[in-house]
């Protein structure tokens, strides 16, 4: 149950935050109460929010595509621009009235927050999701439950060979920022986040030009797979995604500053599933 705090207490509470630099005190203050248990918790919650952690971590979870999303320390946050991809994602998926579940595949897929939401949004949905980080695949499987499978491991590597060539949606959530600019990132991230969430390489786009080498011998014939990226990377992630035989395509959201590539697989033959 939350915690009923006082209006005096919730000033002082929101007083300590706006104190250690936190933008949207009085907010913030307001999901600590209604998120502690024990008035306790109110005060060591405030305590590691003013050290710098991450206001996700400290109330362990996130807002996402309208679920709440369990989000442990050390898990990449899901960012609300994301949410973005996922309704680009879903103007792909297949016609809910088809014999079979769309399938869809969540790649770094972090806490599980992509594969989720469209999990929750569509009517029939085989989901597998992945990531190489123990500690986000732990929360993933919290987070998707029994909608889905969540497999550890190195992108495509731990995914069942049956998937091969039949899936519809493939979420690729990959690290983008190039490795020069992680010291650049705000201390929420680059202190508390994995850096295998974050460093994309020298120019941000080494793990898309892994994904983007294997993702059409993955899809099914017109399946999709979808990464976000940067504006100023967008072009080059486009090419990127041409050059391992998908149809690329960008689309932008100015209001959330999102940006996301897809590729489809426009053949209709079997090669792609060899």
């Amino acid at each position: 149950m939350p915690v009923p705090l006082s209006p005096s207490a919730l000033s002082s509470l929101t007083a300590t935050l706006r104190a250690a630099g936190c933008v949207f005190a009085e907010d913030e203050a307001a999901l600590i109460a209604a998120t502690a248990g024990h008035p306790a918790d109110v005060a060591a919650m405030a305590e590691r929010r003013a050290a710098g952690q991450p206001l996700e971590h400290v109330l362990g979870w996130a807002e996402f595509n309208g679920l709440r999303i369990a989000v442990d320390p050390g898990v990449f946050v899901p960012r609300r621009r994301t949410e973005f991809l996922v309704e680009q994602a879903l103007a792909l998926a297949p016609d809910p009235a088809r014999d079979d579940p769309a399938l869809v595949v969540d790649l770094c897929c972090g806490s599980g927050a992509l594969g989720a939401a469209l999990a929750a949004a569509l009517e029939r949905v085989e989901l597998h999701a992945a990531d190489v980080e123990p500690a986000a695949v732990r929360c993933a499987r919290r987070n998707i439950g029994e909608r889905g499978h969540v497999h550890q491991g190195d992108l495509f590597a731990p995914l069942p060979a049956a998937l091969r060539g039949r899936v519809d949606v493939l979420l690729a959530n990959v690290p983008y920022v190039p490795s020069e600019d992680v010291p650049l990132l705000p201390a929420e991230a680059r202190v508390h986040e994995p850096l295998v969430a974050l460093d994309g390489g020298g120019d941000g786009l080494d793990v898309l030009r892994r994904v983007a080498a294997e993702a059409r011998h993955w899809l099914a014939p017109g399946g999709s797979l979808l990464v976000e990226t940067s504006e100023r990377q967008a072009e080059r992630a486009a090419r990127i995604i041409a050059a391992g035989g998908l149809a690329a395509r960008v689309a932008s959201c100015e209001e959330r500053y999102a940006t996301v590539v897809t590729g489809t697989r426009t053949e209709t033959d079997q090669d792609a599933a060899v």
